[in-house]
């Protein structure tokens, strides 16, 4: 294919992608209400106020900032979030026709694998960080004195609860980095089950780090899945070494002569 070629295809994938986006967050701006009561049901304890003062009840309360044009913020800012998450087999899926035609078969075969796993994992951290909002939020919340109310403007929650999808969405994509690696021949399972120990405790103090909160629970709740992900990374790639081993076993040496097929010759006339 030419260069044109290659612009007008890249063209026709960005146009598709752009209009699969485009017609989720229509879609999701229908459901925008839902949608923030989806996204700020894990706070506990917390109501809208209403008019100037602070809310009747609770130890917290909601609120639009930034004046006349924050709730239109608000909600294009939601149902943009969930037209990309909705629309994402879309433009991933153009992603990968507009890179497949230049890839090898066995390029291809590996693509789409981890294609096939990254987005389940990126899934299963993101509803993990949404389960381990509602105890990230109450040891927060706990820190307002008791004759205080915190309140509490929504963008900064939807800010530190996006943060928290995003970071446990691409924690979760560790173990299918390594087993990348192993399969390209860069990294093997021996050097990877060395690095435990020193696995364990980076995982740790970055799960400290990427989780606002100061109680142990959710710092747990992160590093204990990227944990068991990194051993089942490290058992994926130890039997890929097992396998490339044997491969290589089998392969004659620079010094073998290769075998030659066996010959079936028939002789109609005899």
């Amino acid at each position: 294919m030419t260069l044109t070629g290659h612009l007008r295809e890249l063209r026709n994938r960005l146009l598709k992608a752009t209009g699969a986006i485009l017609a989720t967050t229509l879609v999701a701006g229908l459901f925008y209400q839902q949608l923030v009561d989806f996204v700020i049901a894990p706070l506990p304890g917390c109501t809208a106020a209403e008019g100037q003062g602070p809310p009747s009840s609770g130890r917290c309360g909601l609120i639009a900032t930034n004046g006349l044009l924050a709730p239109f913020t608000l909600a294009l800012k939601v149902s943009l979030t969930a037209g990309l998450i909705a629309a994402s087999p879309v433009w991933l899926y153009q992603l990968w026709a507009f890179l497949a035609p230049g890839l090898h078969r066995v390029e291809r075969k590996y693509g789409l694998a981890f294609l096939a796993t990254g987005i389940p994992l990126f899934l299963a951290g993101a509803a993990l960080a949404y389960a381990v909002l509602p105890t990230t939020a109450r040891v927060l919340i706990s820190f307002t004195p008791d004759r205080a109310t915190n309140i509490l403007p929504v963008d900064d929650f939807l800010d530190l609860a996006t943060r928290m999808v995003v970071v446990f969405g691409l924690s979760f994509e560790l173990p299918l980095v390594l087993v990348m690696l192993n399969l390209a021949g860069v990294l093997s399972a021996r050097r990877m089950t060395g690095w435990w120990r020193h696995m364990v405790i980076g995982v740790t103090v970055f799960s400290a780090v990427a989780t606002p909160s100061s109680d142990p629970l959710s710092m747990l709740a992160l590093a204990g899945p990227i944990t068991a992900l990194y051993l089942a990374a490290c058992g994926v790639s130890w039997v890929n070494d097992r396998r490339r081993a044997r491969a290589d076993a089998a392969r004659p040496g620079p010094d073998e002569p290769s075998p030659l097929p066996a010959r079936h010759e028939t002789d109609s006339g005899r």
